[in-house]
C-alpha cells in the first residue's frame, strides 16, 4: 500500500478514536454512494455528524482543511440524503472536517464542527 494511503487509513483511525472518546456513535465508516464515499458517520444525541477525514504528513502545502473542494461537498451532500433517507432518520446533519498533521513525531486533530458553512 502506498504511504500516502497508510497515512489516510491511519487518520481515519485516529479521527474515529478521537470522536469516540467526545461521546460519538461511530455508525458507518467508508461508505458509499455512486461515486461519494463519507469517510465517518457519526451521532451525537440528535444530530448525524458526517466526517471528511483528512491528513497530512505536514503543514508545508496548506492546511489538511484547506483540501476539501466543492465538488467533494456536492458529493457528500448527496450521499448523505440518501443515507438519512435510507435509514429513515429524523435527525439534524452537520458536516465537519477533522483535520490531522504531524508535527515532530505526534499527530495535531482539529475538529471543525460545521466546517463546510466556511465554503
Amino acid at each position: 500500500m502506498a504511504q500516502h494511503n497508510e497515512l489516510g487509513k491511519l487518520g481515519e483511525q485516529l479521527a474515529v478514536e478521537f470522536l469516540q472518546k467526545h461521546h460519538y456513535e461511530i455508525l458507518e465508516t467508508n461508505w458509499t454512494f455512486q461515486k461519494a464515499e463519507i469517510d465517518i458517520i457519526a451521532r451525537k444525541e440528535n444530530t448525524l455528524a458526517i466526517v471528511e477525514v483528512k491528513t497530512r504528513s505536514s503543514t508545508e502545502f496548506g492546511l489538511p482543511q484547506d483540501f476539501v473542494k466543492p465538488p467533494k461537498i456536492q458529493l457528500l451532500v448527496k450521499a448523505v440524503n440518501q443515507y438519512v433517507v435510507a435509514n429513515d432518520l429524523d435527525v439534524s446533519v452537520r458536516f465537519d472536517v477533522i483535520a490531522i498533521h504531524k508535527k515532530d513525531n505526534a499527530f495535531i486533530i482539529e475538529h471543525l464542527e460545521d466546517a463546510f458553512l466556511h465554503f
